[in-house]
């Protein structure tokens, strides 16, 4: 299927690794010039590289919000006008519902809410004016089944979800959607880091953990990144043009939830 969307560009967050170069190498994949983001510039050079001659890596610390006027308008006079923005980026460490620790709570909520509206807030009334926009961010199931242990991802995720839920509605007159993806358990580096703490904790080896992380999936297997970079690729095209306001779990099957 041809996705409609070759000559578009993309503002890819995070998509040095895991989860965000999935996705840009599945835009990438389908004609879309992609700019993508890590940490490390000379990194994400590396991967833009690796994924081909219309891809470009460049540095952005979501943490550093006095950072992101400067990137945005190096993104625009080096890249051009972002079709295709993904909200991406790293998950907070596990932490307990009940430890408040309220400098925590700011400095997450910077990186994983207010970081995104920054940029979406520059970069959406181009959108809005060429009357095409594609605005995907990337989630977790947690927004609809809260995953004990992890009250920070639950709780802030939960909050970009309403704020996008809100914006999808706006936008949609002005041919803009907005839509979330929710993964659940994929082959990323935050899942392996997740099963090897188990194993240490339980003094059993990493894949019994993985194995029995893996029985709980109706797909009995964890995802992998290009699958889900083929939901984002979806979302992104002209023949999802009518999809807005959702989130969709990329899940195998684990949510149970019906809505």
């Amino acid at each position: 299927m041809d996705l409609g969307i070759e000559g578009k560009r993309a503002l890819v967050l995070g998509g040095s690794k895991g989860l965000g170069r999935g996705i840009a190498e599945a835009l990438a994949a389908e004609g879309v010039a992609v700019a993508l983001t890590g940490r490390n510039a000379q990194a994400a050079g590396k991967i833009a590289a690796e994924i081909g001659p219309a891809a470009m890596g460049l540095s952005l610390d979501l943490a550093k919000p006095e950072t992101i006027d400067a990137f945005l308008d190096r993104l625009t006079a080096e890249f051009g006008l972002v079709d295709i923005l993904v909200l991406n980026g790293g998950g907070p460490p596990p932490t307990r519902a009940a430890d408040i620790d309220p400098e925590f709570w700011r400095t997450q909520f910077e990186a994983m809410v207010l970081a995104g509206m920054r940029i979406t807030h520059r970069l959406l009334p181009a959108m809005r004016e060429r009357r095409f926009g594609r605005i995907i961010a990337v989630a977790s199931t947690s927004i609809r089944e809260p995953i004990p242990g992890l009250s920070a991802s639950n709780a802030l995720r939960s909050a970009l979800a309403g704020w996008m839920k809100t914006l999808a509605g706006e936008v949609a007159p002005d041919g803009v959607t907005v839509n979330m993806l929710l993964p659940g358990r994929l082959a990323t580096d935050r899942t392996l880091s997740f099963d090897r703490m188990d194993a240490e904790s339980e003094g059993v080896s990493i894949e019994t953990v993985a194995a029995r992380s893996q029985s709980e999936i109706p797909i009995g297997r964890y995802g992998t990144p290009a699958e889900f970079g083929a939901a984002a690729a979806f979302l992104a095209s002209r023949q999802a043009a009518y999809v807005t306001g959702i989130a969709l779990p990329v899940d195998g099957g684990l949510s149970r939830s019906m809505l």
